[in-house]
Parts: C-alpha cells; structure tokens; sequence
C-alpha cells in the first residue's frame, strides 16, 4: 500500500489531517512522526525504529517542531540520495515570505497553510496538487 508521512508535533493538527485524508478516501496509509528526528527515523529504520516501506509517496511538513525543524529537516533530506526525490508540502501556520523561500529553495512541492482540508485552503493551488499526488 502507498503511504503519506505527516510530521507534525501538533495533536490537533494531526486529527485534521486525518480526517482530511477520511473525508477525500485518499486511498494511503498514514505515518505520523512529531519532529524531523523522528521523521528520519521512520525514513532510514534508525534509532530501532522500523523503516517504512515502500518510501511514502509525499511527506506533509510542518515547519516549526521542536528537536528537528522542518527547514533542518528538509536540509537533511535532500542531502540523501535514497529520500531526496520524495515530494514534500509544507503544512504550516506561517505565512511568512521568508519560510515560503526558504521552503521552495529547499526544493518543496507546495506550501499550504493549516488547517488541510483540500476545500479552502489559502493556498488552493498546492492543496489541489497535492491532493492530486495522492489520488493518482
């Protein structure tokens, strides 16, 4: 079964994001890590943690999360040959101009700002891309 990686540290944030994926039947199973360790963790099977597999087809990314942020995060992921080509959206509260460059330099394929529900998201656009990605 294809799979999604949600890091995200925030409880309510993940319940949204779960019902998101229910109300749409995107048909993947949903990991949940709650910081970028942690997240590395899952990606690599380190630290005695399983890896998953097959990759996720996307990873949904908050940007401010304690231990590991989202923008050290995605440094460290795009620093690895193995995870570099997975599509990552940013799932933030920050509208902040220099979070979105920061983001899209770090090669993101969307930015959207919580909550994600694919019906009236700010960012339409990348909430329609990615929903697309996971329907496909």
């Amino acid at each position: 079964m294809r799979s999604v990686l949600l890091v995200e540290d925030d409880f309510f944030d993940t319940m949204t994001a779960q019902k998101a994926f229910e109300k749409f039947s995107v048909p993947h199973k949903l990991y949940t890590a709650f910081n970028g360790l942690e997240a590395l963790d899952m990606l690599l099977g380190t630290n005695g943690v399983e890896p998953i597999r097959p990759l996720p087809e996307v990873i949904l990314l908050d940007l401010n999360m304690p231990k590991m942020n989202g923008h050290e995060f995605l440094a460290e992921l795009r620093t690895n040959p193995e995870l570099n080509a997975i599509p990552v959206f940013i799932t933030t509260t920050s509208g902040m101009d220099v979070d979105r460059l920061s983001a899209q330099n770090l090669g993101v394929s969307g930015y959207i700002l919580k909550p994600l529900d694919f019906e009236t998201s700010a960012n339409m656009v990348d909430s329609i891309n990615l929903l697309e990605k996971l329907l496909r």
